[in-house]
Parts: structure tokens; C-alpha cells; sequence
């Protein structure tokens, strides 16, 4: 099974016009394949969530990582338990300890303590992350907060492997930053029988929130899959973050980060 990954962040058009860095992240792994983005808060109390989310997916693909490194791939049932159970907890403890290194070496100032008033120190980091690791058995998915993960298969169908959180409206989300973190992780493991889906797509909230509704948004998944295999990944690869720019411009006016992995024999 051939394995490309591409991907693209861009600062959005509202944080270009107030001068606010893009506060989201997208890091990935050839092999093994690895895929994370995370999505800072950039609220008042936020306001370092940019390095959140920098040490966000710079954590979970090093935790993913030798994760896989050390499994053992014929007990897909401990495999399973490890990576629901144990995993998410492990990126939030090491999230944590980024954070606690980065406040030792930058100590906040008086006036970003008066900010914070008190809440937990990871509050200023404040993040969402998505992430998934592909093998020729198995793709396991996790996501914490908001933004998006759509599998395109060769029909043309394109699904969201997750349940939705229905804690997630407005501007509220889940974060590495909440009390309960660990347990907020949602989580699949999919066993790859037969096929497997052409096509991940994982995205910080700003994309389909430039969308007029949901159903447009996920048909960008299709119509992605059909440029890659009509025009070639290459193509796709070099109009990416323009795509992504335009968007922010004429939607949501958010930072937008889009990786995609292709299972494709013949992605370009």
C-alpha cells in the first residue's frame, strides 16, 4: 500500500489584517505514517496557544511513533486497548511538560498572570489536536476539540471516522488545556480488511467553517481524491496552500491546516 502525505497551514485572512500569528500547527512522519495538526485558541487568556500547538502535534507524533515502534502487530486487541487507554494520556502528560519547560525558560510577566487570574498555567497554551497513523492493517484516529477528519474511499464516499462531541458549538471546544483531557479524546481503531479509503483528509476548524454548511465541506474530500488522481499529486501539492488562503479569505477568515494522506498505487 503506497503512502503519500502532503500538507499546507496558513495564517488566516482575519489574523493577517489584525497582525496575529497563525496559531495552528500540522507536523507529520513518512514512515511509519503519521499525521497531527493542532489548532491553538488565540483567545485573550490563550496567548500562547501558537507554541501549544507547536508542542501539540511535535508530541503526539514522537508518542505515536514509538508507539508503533515498540507494538506488537499481531494482538490488534492490545494494540487497540493501549492506544484508547494509554496514549491519550501520555500526550497530555508530555504536552504538559513542553509547557512547563516553556514557562521556566519564559516566565510570565505580571500583566500575563493578571490575565490568566488564577486558572491552570496550561490555559495560556491552549489547543486542539487531531492525529492518525496508518499501517497496511489498521488506521487508528484521534481527536481532541474541534476541526475535521473525512476518509474518501474509492466510490467516491466520503465519511468522518469519528462520533461527533456534541460539547463542541460556537466557539466551545475540548482542549490539551482542560482538567479532563485525557478522557476527552475521542477514538477509533479500523481494522483494514480488504480496502482501505484512497483518502484522509485532517483539518483545523477554520476550513469547514469556510463552508456555507457541512455538505459542502465534505465534498471537497471527493473533489480533492479527484484532482489527485486526474491532475496528480504534485499539482495538488503546489496549489494547496493557495486553496487553503482563498478559502480563509472568502469563509471563516481563521488559520487553516490541511494534511492529507493518499492511499493510492497510482498518486503521481
Amino acid at each position: 500500500m503506497v503512502k503519500y502525505l502532503i500538507g499546507a497551514s496558513v495564517r488566516g485572512a482575519a489574523h493577517r489584517r489584525h497582525l496575529t500569528p497563525n496559531q495552528d500547527a500540522i507536523k507529520w512522519f513518512s514512515e511509519p505514517t503519521i499525521l497531527a495538526i493542532s489548532d491553538g485558541h488565540g483567545s485573550q487568556k490563550s496567548f500562547r496557544s501558537e507554541r501549544g500547538a507547536r508542542f501539540a502535534v511535535e508530541v503526539a507524533l514522537n508518542t505515536i511513533k514509538g508507539f508503533i515502534e515498540t507494538i506488537n502487530f499481531n494482538n490488534f486487541l492490545l494494540t487497540k486497548r493501549v492506544a484508547d487507554e494509554q496514549l491519550p494520556q501520555i500526550i497530555v502528560r508530555a504536552w504538559q511538560a513542553a509547557v512547563q519547560s516553556d514557562i521556566d525558560k519564559q516566565p510570565f510577566s505580571k500583566t500575563e498572570l493578571e490575565i490568566l487570574k488564577g486558572n491552570n498555567n496550561t490555559l495560556a497554551y491552549g489547543a486542539t489536536l487531531l492525529s492518525v497513523v496508518v499501517t497496511s492493517d489498521f488506521i487508528i484516529y484521534w481527536q481532541l476539540g474541534d476541526g475535521d477528519i473525512l476518509t474518501v474511499w474509492e466510490n467516491g464516499t466520503v465519511e468522518k471516522p469519528l462520533p461527533k462531541d456534541e460539547r463542541l458549538f460556537a466557539n466551545e471546544t475540548t482542549s490539551l488545556c482542560g482538567k479532563t483531557a485525557w478522557y476527552d479524546f475521542r477514538f477509533r481503531f479500523q481494522h483494514i480488511l480488504k480496502v482501505p479509503p484512497k483518502l484522509l483528509l485532517l483539518s483545523s476548524d477554520g476550513y469547514a467553517n469556510s463552508f456555507c454548511d457541512e455538505s459542502s465541506f465534505l465534498q471537497v474530500g471527493g473533489d480533492i481524491l479527484q484532482l489527485i488522481e486526474t491532475e496528480g499529486l504534485y499539482y495538488v501539492r503546489q496549489h494547496l496552500e493557495n486553496w487553503l488562503c482563498e478559502s480563509s479569505e472568502r469563509g471563516s477568515g481563521d488559520d487553516i491546516s490541511v494534511g492529507l494522506i493518499v492511499l493510492n498505487e497510482e498518486a503521481k
